[in-house]
């Protein structure tokens, strides 16, 4: 015998209760208390600097020259018929597309060999890292010494029987692909780290139940690993292109923007080298200002394309 279970009358034409507004000082209060130290600080250490660094482009600002008048977009216009700025423009761009594939490419594929557990793996993946943690300069004077003339470099090439050895920072030919590749080698720890981070997360059930199903280790790459690496990917990209276009300490160590005239000079050192050596701060801020818009447009395409690539998995 069923038993019908009652249910509760519903009220009907009863009027709906206005809900209470939250007060709002108290969230004035709460944002106050936790989030204004922070915006207070990038407004102070990042938007002010832009701000000021806009005001004086549109200037002939010179701490020790003429007196200060408005030029507009004089000094803009000036840039791009610059040679100086637009080989930089160049250095900077050859160096960066370096700096953003090498460390990828070799990066992903050391961390897919590290990929392992035990002590000696850990030991190796604190021995990539090491690098990115030193001080440019100090990786800059020791990549000077081993890529000298007389260095270790060139000592053990002429061992082995070439006599006559590469000028790797003497030689306008090869001086701008050494320091990419430098840079490539300080950064190449942190690929590796943000690639084992994306590979340790990834279940080890897809590649079980794709190897059950015939899948061999590259159909389970590249239908597995490389797509739920796409994150990584992402990190990894956007910060290695930041990298390659503020690239300054290294130039100013190891080349000077030399060797010969502005072989390895980037956008980043001619801004210093027009503001403080030059003392044309109005100009140096207009390149600077140029950067900045060329660096975030950059990154916003590259994000976008990355992201794209994410959602679609």
């Amino acid at each position: 015998m069923a038993v019908e279970v009652a249910r509760p009358p519903t009220r009907t034409g009863s009027p709906a209760v206005p809900r209470r507004r939250r007060p709002v000082w108290p969230r004035v209060w709460h944002f106050l208390s936790f989030g204004a130290p922070g915006v207070l600080v990038y407004v102070c250490f990042v938007l002010a600097p832009i701000a000021v660094s806009v005001g004086y482009s549109l200037t002939n600002y010179n701490p020790f020259g003429p007196k200060t008048r408005f030029v507009g977009l004089s000094n803009y216009k000036d840039l791009f018929t610059d040679s100086e700025f637009l080989t930089s423009l160049k250095v900077t761009t050859i160096l960066t597309l370096i700096v953003v594939i090498v460390p990828n490419v070799l990066g992903l594929g050391v961390a897919l060999l590290l990929d392992r557990r035990g002590w000696l793996y850990n030991a190796l993946r604190s021995v990539f890292f090491t690098p990115v943690v030193l001080s440019s300069v100090v990786v800059s004077i020791i990549w000077t010494r081993l890529l000298a003339d007389d260095g270790l470099v060139d000592q053990a090439l002429r061992g082995v029987g070439i006599s006559h050895p590469p000028g790797w920072l003497s030689d306008p030919s090869y001086a701008l692909y050494s320091v990419g590749a430098i840079l490539s080698w300080q950064m190449l720890g942190f690929c590796v780290v943000v690639y084992l981070a994306g590979l340790q997360g990834i279940p080890q059930e897809l590649h079980e139940a794709a190897e059950i199903d015939g899948a061999g280790p590259v159909e389970r790459f590249r239908k597995i690993t490389w797509p739920l690496l796409a994150p990584a990917l992402t990190i990894n990209t956007i910060v290695m292109l930041i990298t390659g276009f503020k690239a300054f300490d290294h130039i100013q160590v190891i080349t000077n923007g030399g060797p010969g005239t502005g072989t390895t000079a980037t956008i980043a050192f001619n801004v210093l080298q027009t503001g403080f050596n030059a003392n044309r701060q109005g100009y140096a801020s207009a390149m600077a200002i140029v950067m900045l818009i060329i660096v975030a447009v950059a990154s916003a395409v590259a994000l976008r394309i990355l992201q794209k690539r994410e959602v679609s998995l």
